[in-house]
C-alpha cells in the first residue's frame, strides 16, 4: 500500500506538472509575458488641487515669501551647490561621498559664495522688526539645502555674533559687528565643556583679573574643562565667545562671556591657545567641531561682554542685579534666536521629509487588492496613510514662538525624529539612498536632541517655569497672566461623555480638552513638588523626583500653544485673506446663485425670493443635525458655504460676499488639518487616559476619528505637500520620476 500510494503521488504532481507547462491560461491577462513594464505617472495628473496653495504658502512661510525665492534660486543656479541631473531634472544635494574635510572647505566656500551675493547683508548691522524677519527667512532656505551649512552659518551669525550683539555694550558693536557681518572674522561659541552640557552654571573654565596689567587670564584647569563639540574651531574660527567662571579677588561670581583671539588672519593657532578636531561624525562632517584649552590666554579688559556685570579697572565687580541667580538669568536670556533657529531648522527638514515621501507615494504602486487587477498606490493603503498625514499636520503650522523656548526646541526635535524615521521607511529601501536625502536627513539631524541641551531637561525646564507663576498666582491669589494660562481662570471645562464626529472636530472641545489636562497636570505637579518639600527635600531634588508629571506637563502646555496657532489661522483666514465686502442682499443673492449656477449645472436655480424665503427657513435649523444633501438640493450650493453664509446672517451682521466662495476649500482643508493635530494628540498622550479625561470608549472614539480625517485630508496631500515652498531641486529623485532617475541611462550619464 506504502509504494502504491507513492505512485499514486507522483502521478498526481506530474499531472499537475503538464498542466502547467501544456494548458493554455483560462485568462490571458494572467500570463507573466502580458504583463507591461512599470511607468511613471506624475501625480499632478491624478491629482486634484482644491483650494490655491499660494494662499496656503502664505499661511505656512508666514514672511518674505519673495525674499526665500531669491535665494532659493541663487542656490539653484550656483554651481557650489552640486546641481545634479537625475531622471530629467535638476536637483542641488550635498555630496556625502566626499571626506570630512572636503565637506568642511565646500561648506567654507559656499558661505563666501553667499556672502559674494548679499545673502547675509544687514544681517548684524541692520535694526528692526523687517531686518529680523529678512534673516530668518533666508536662514531658513539654508537649511532646506544643507544643515552642515546652516549650523555653520548659525554658529557664526546668531551664537558668536548674537552674544556681540545683545550681551555686549556699545564698544563691542563698534569694533565686532561690521567684520563679523562681512566675514572679516570667524566667530565660534566656547559654552559646551568635556564635563559640562545642558548644566552652564557648572562649567570649570576659569578666568581671573589680574590688577597689574589690566588683563583677564583664562585657563582650563583640568581635561574636563576643555572646550568641546565647538563648531567652527577645528578649521576656520578667528575668532571665539569664552564662557568661564569669574573670579574676582577670590570670590566665584559665576559664569560670563569673554571674547577672545585663538588664530590670526592666516590660519596660524593663537600663542597659549590648544585646539584638537573632535573627528568624524554621524552627520554633520561640514561643520569643523573642535576642542579648546586655554593656558593662561591673556585678553582686555574691555574683552569682557558686559551688558549684565563688568569689571572697572581697580578690579571692581559691577552689577545692577544682586542676585546670582536672576544676574545668571538675565546673562543668558538674549540667547534665545539660537534655540528658535533649531526649532525652525527642525520644522523645514519634517517639511523637506515628508514632501518627499509622500510624493513618492502617490506614484509608487504595490500589490493588487483584485485578482489580476492595478497594483495600489502607497498613499491609498490607510495604513500608509495613517503614519504620514498625521505627521504632515504636525508640520503645517507655524510653531508660536512666543512659547517656552526650551520647549519649543525639544518638541520639534522630537517631532523631527519622529518624522525622519517613519519617512525613511515609507520609502522602503529608496530612503537609504544619500541622493534621496531622507537617510541622511537622520543622521544630520540626530544632533538636534542634544543641541544646546537634552531635550528631557529642557521639558522639564518648561515645567519649572509653569510652576513659578502658579505659585506666584497663588501666593498673591490673583489671576493668572502670561504663558497662555490664562484659561485656568475660568471654570473647569467638561468632557461630553458621548463624542459624536462634529463634537471631536470642533475647536471649542478640542480647546477644552487640552486645557483641562494642562490645568489638572499643573495642580498635580505643584501638589507633588510641595509633597516633597514637606517631607524635607530640597525644591530642585523635589522637581528631580517630580519629572514624570513634569514631562507630562510640558507637552501639555505645548500642545495647547500649538493649537491655538491652528485656531489662529483658520480665524486670519476669514478676516484677513477673504476680505469680504459689503454688498446689497440682491447682489448678494445674485452673486451666490451665479456661483451656484456655474458650480452645479443641472441643478435647480431658485429664483431670489425663492431663494431667500427658502434660505430664512433653513437656517434657523439647527446646522449640525440636518442632511446635508438637503441644503444642496434645496439651494444649488454646498454645505459649506451654506454654513458660512448662516453664520453671517444669524449674527445679524450686513450682507458679505466677494472671495470667500472661492477660498472655503482652504477653510476647509485648515480644519481637517486642526482636527487632525488635536485628535492626533489626543491618540498619543497616555495622559488622556491615566489621569481619566477620557475613557476608554472615548479614545476608541478619537482613534476612529483620526483614521476618517486620514481619509478625508488624502486627496489634499500632493496640495499640501506643493504649498510648502520647496522648489522641486531641493527634494530629491525619487519624489519625482524615480524609474528614469534609476534607469541605464543614468548610469551612463
Amino acid at each position: 500500500m506504502a509504494q502504491e500510494s507513492s505512485v499514486n503521488r507522483a502521478s498526481r504532481r506530474a499531472k499537475i506538472l503538464n498542466n502547467h507547462l501544456v494548458q493554455s491560461p483560462s485568462d490571458p491577462t494572467s500570463c507573466l509575458q502580458s504583463n507591461s513594464c512599470l511607468s511613471y505617472t506624475p501625480p499632478e495628473v491624478t491629482e486634484s488641487f482644491d483650494f490655491e496653495t499660494k494662499e496656503m504658502r502664505k499661511i505656512l512661510d508666514f514672511h518674505n515669501l519673495e525674499d526665500r525665492d531669491w535665494l532659493f534660486g541663487v542656490i539653484e543656479q550656483g554651481e557650489m551647490f552640486n546641481g545634479k541631473e537625475r531622471g530629467g531634472r535638476m536637483f542641488v544635494i550635498p555630496d556625502c561621498n566626499q571626506t570630512m574635510e572636503q565637506q568642511r572647505e565646500m561648506t567654507m566656500k559656499r558661505i563666501e559664495y553667499m556672502l559674494e551675493r548679499g545673502v547675509f547683508d544687514g544681517w548684524l548691522m541692520k535694526k528692526g522688526v523687517e531686518a529680523e524677519l529678512k534673516k530668518l527667512a533666508l536662514f531658513d532656505v539654508i537649511q532646506i539645502f544643507d544643515h552642515s551649512l546652516a549650523v555653520k552659518i548659525g554658529v557664526h551669525f546668531f551664537l558668536w555674533g548674537g552674544a556681540i550683539q545683545f550681551m555686549g555694550t556699545k564698544r563691542h558693536h563698534d569694533k565686532w559687528l561690521r567684520d563679523t557681518e562681512t566675514l572679516a572674522l570667524k566667530g565660534c561659541f566656547s559654552m559646551t565643556e568635556l564635563g559640562h552640557g545642558s548644566n552652564v552654571r557648572g562649567i570649570e573654565t576659569v578666568t581671573t583679573y589680574d590688577l597689574k596689567t589690566g588683563e583677564f587670564v583664562i585657563n582650563t584647569p583640568c581635561e574636563s574643562a576643555q572646550k568641546y563639540w565647538i563648531g567652527g574651531a577645528a578649521n576656520h574660527a578667528t575668532h571665539t565667545i569664552v564662557f568661564s567662571q569669574l573670579n574676582i579677588n577670590g570670590v566665584n561670581k559665576g559664569v560670563h562671556a569673554f571674547i577672545a583671539q585663538i588664530r590670526d588672519a592666516d590660519g596660524n593657532i593663537s600663542p597659549n591657545i590648544r585646539i584638537a578636531d573632535c573627528g568624524h561624525k554621524i552627520g554633520l562632517n561640514g561643520v569643523d567641531n573642535g576642542r579648546i584649552w586655554f593656558d593662561n590666554l591673556r585678553i582686555p579688559r574691555e574683552n569682557l561682554l558686559n551688558s549684565v556685570a563688568d569689571v572697572s579697572s581697580d578690579g571692581q565687580y559691577l552689577s545692577a542685579i544682586k542676585d546670582p541667580d536672576q544676574r545668571f538669568a538675565a546673562f543668558l536670556s538674549p540667547l534665545t534666536s539660537g534655540r528658535i533657529t533649531i526649532a525652525t531648522s527642525a520644522v523645514f527638514s519634517s517639511k523637506v521629509g515628508l514632501a518627499i515621501a509622500i510624493r513618492y507615494s502617490l506614484s509608487r504602486r504595490v500589490f493588487s487588492v483584485t485578482p489580476n487587477g492595478p497594483e495600489v498606490l502607497l498613499l491609498d493603503y490607510p495604513s500608509h496613510q495613517r503614519r504620514l498625514l498625521p505627521l504632515l499636520a504636525k508640520s503645517s503650522e507655524n510653531w508660536p514662538c512666543n512659547m517656552v523656548l526650551e520647549f519649543l526646541q525639544s518638541l520639534a526635535e522630537f517631532h523631527l525624529i519622529h518624522v525622519h524615521q517613519e519617512c525613511r521607511e515609507a520609502c522602503g529601501g529608496q530612503g537609504l539612498k544619500t541622493e534621496n536625502k531622507i537617510g541622511h536627513m537622520k543622521g544630520e539631524f540626530d544632533v538636534q536632541s542634544t543641541f544646546e541641551g537634552d531635550n528631557n531637561v529642557l521639558m522639564q525646564q518648561v515645567s519649572k517655569a509653569l510652576l513659578s507663576e502658579y505659585v506666584a498666582a497663588k501666593k498673591k491669589n490673583k489671576a493668572f497672566k502670561g504663558l497662555g494660562l490664562e484659561h485656568m481662570n475660568g471654570p473647569v471645562p467638561v468632557i461630553p461623555s458621548n463624542l459624536t464626529s462634529s463634537i471631536l472636530r470642533s475647536n471649542q472641545f478640542q480647546m477644552n480638552a487640552f486645557c483641562l489636562r494642562e490645568r489638572d497636570l499643573l495642580n498635580r505637579f505643584a501638589a507633588e513638588v510641595s509633597l516633597y518639600q514637606s517631607k524635607g527635600e530640597s525644591k530642585e531634588h523635589a522637581f528631580i523626583l517630580s519629572y514624570q508629571l513634569a514631562e507630562d506637563l510640558s507637552r501639555a502646555f505645548s500642545d495647547r500653544a500649538i493649537l491655538q496657532t491652528f485656531i489662529d489661522a483658520e480665524a486670519n483666514v476669514t478676516a484677513g485673506s477673504l476680505k469680504p465686502k459689503q454688498v446689497s442682499p440682491h447682489k448678494f443673492q445674485q452673486t451666490c446663485l451665479d456661483k451656484s449656477a456655474s458650480d452645479s449645472p443641472g441643478k435647480k436655480i431658485l429664483r431670489r425670493d425663492e431663494w431667500l424665503e427658502e434660505f430664512s427657513e433653513l437656517v434657523m435649523e439647527e446646522l449640525f443635525r440636518v442632511n446635508k444633501t438637503k441644503y444642496e438640493l434645496k439651494l444649488g450650493i454646498d454645505f459649506h458655504t451654506f454654513l458660512i453664509v448662516s453664520e453671517i446672517l444669524l449674527k445679524g451682521e450686513p450682507y458679505l460676499v466677494a472671495e470667500f466662495v472661492d477660498l472655503l476649500p482652504l477653510q476647509n482643508v485648515l480644519a481637517l488639518l486642526r482636527s487632525m493635530y488635536a485628535l492626533t494628540c489626543l491618540e498619543e498622550d497616555a495622559a488622556f487616559l491615566r489621569y481619566g479625561y477620557l475613557s476608554t470608549g472615548n479614545a476608541a472614539d478619537v482613534r476612529k476619528e483620526v483614521t476618517k480625517l486620514c481619509g478625508e485630508l488624502r486627496p489634499h496631500a500632493l496640495a499640501l505637500v506643493s504649498s510648502l515652498g520647496i522648489p522641486d531641486a531641493f527634494l530629491s529623485p525619487i519624489a519625482f520620476n524615480w524609474i528614469d532617475a534609476n534607469s541605464w541611462s543614468s548610469v551612463k550619464h
